[in-house]
């Protein structure tokens, strides 16, 4: 039977966007094998019927343990003759590739989710990330792209084969499940939540980390004076999740932001919001904000690349400058104020997000496949 491998650092990230592909080689009669690290839900992988590799990654470049993880996706390829290595993730990319080369694995597919190197990136970032991928890109038979500067980045690069640089629509978008409006089941879980018809939700849906910028939401909050019924509702789970409700309480805010925790009815949290916002201080294509224009809210985002990708300013939501406060509570008060833009720009995000559908980047990515199988 012929073999399929997907590369990720963390299983989160294959269970979270790769299913769609996962499926789509199963249903060819591939086999489909993954290489991650393995945690609690290695049942779902499991379950999926794919062959589950346990292998060491460390998220960061700097640490020993990926010499471990090398040595383990050597011996991976060593025992099976793959007809298609994809690999995603920077560390898992980078071993990946290193590791196909080392075992002659033809050919590989690398999908950049979002270079850790871009306009404004530390330093660090281009010296650590960028000589990363300028290296790999000489074992890597295609390179998928997912917004127009990573695009152009991308093209700069000597892969092994000429003019195998792809955009694509992301990972796809389910259309359907996230663009069900429901007005009964909206009020029964605005009660439940504490919230009536009239108050204001804001909605970040994001790892509660660094980079997702959560303060800036926030510090805008603190500047109204007049806007009582406004409320930011905060879902995932992070590293600075402590910090971040500490700075809720000092600030007095505890009234106005509610820490919703991990949850798995996003379809339900995004049909009661009136507003999304992602205000992050890079990005690649974020699912968070596709999913909230599937289902008709207005977005406010950060103007980075990939946000800028799916926004457009004053069409389907407002761009504001990272840790721009003023802008972003200017914002927030624009859409608060008025419910028919709010109709409008999310109507308006419905129609851009068509070409984001999960349908068209399967067909995307079956002309990409079809050029390596």
């Amino acid at each position: 039977m012929k073999k399929i491998l997907f590369i990720a650092t963390v299983k989160s990230h294959i269970l979270n966007f790769h299913i769609p592909f996962i499926r789509y080689f199963q249903n060819k009669g591939y086999e489909v094998h993954t290489a991650t690290k393995l945690g609690n839900r290695q049942g779902e992988l499991k379950n999926l019927n794919v062959i589950c590799h346990n292998i060491d990654f460390s998220r960061s470049p700097y640490s020993l343990s990926n010499i471990r993880a090398l040595n383990q996706l050597i011996k991976v390829m060593r025992e099976n003759k793959f007809s298609l290595v994809h690999v995603h993730t920077p560390v898992g990319a980078f071993l990946g590739r290193l590791a196909a080369k080392i075992t002659n694995t033809k050919p590989v597919l690398y999908t950049a989710h979002g270079f850790h190197f871009y306009k404004g990136a530390p330093l660090k970032n281009w010296l650590i990330y960028y000589t990363m991928e300028k290296i790999a890109a000489h074992w890597t038979d295609g390179l998928i792209t997912m917004n127009e500067e990573d695009f152009d980045i991308a093209k700069k690069f000597k892969l092994r084969r000429k003019d195998v640089v792809f955009y694509v629509h992301g990972v796809g978008i389910d259309i359907e499940r996230y663009s069900r409006n429901d007005e009964e089941r909206r009020k029964k879980l605005r009660g439940k939540l504490g919230f009536s018809e009239d108050d204001i939700l804001i909605l970040t849906v994001a790892e509660i980390n660094t980079n997702k910028n959560h303060m800036q939401i926030i510090d805008a909050i603190k500047t109204f004076k007049n806007y009582s019924n406004i409320y930011y509702l905060i879902v995932g789970t992070g590293e600075k999740e402590k910090e971040l409700k500490n700075y809720v309480l000092i600030s007095n805010l505890g009234n106005r932001i509610k820490f919703l925790g991990y949850r798995e009815d996003i379809p339900e949290i995004l049909n009661i919001i009136d507003i999304f916002a992602l205000t992050s201080l890079r990005e690649g294509l974020p699912r968070a904000i596709m999913e909230a224009m599937t289902a008709g809210k207005p977005i406010i985002a950060t103007n980075v690349r990939g946000n800028r990708d799916l926004v457009v300013d004053g069409v389907n939501g407002y761009l504001v400058p990272v840790n721009d406060v003023e802008a972003t509570a200017k914002a927030i008060t624009k859409l608060a104020s008025n419910k028919n833009l709010r109709l409008r720009m999310g109507e308006e995000g419905r129609k851009i997000i068509q070409d984001y559908a999960i349908e068209k980047v399967l067909k995307e990515m079956d002309e990409i496949y079809s050029l390596y199988l």
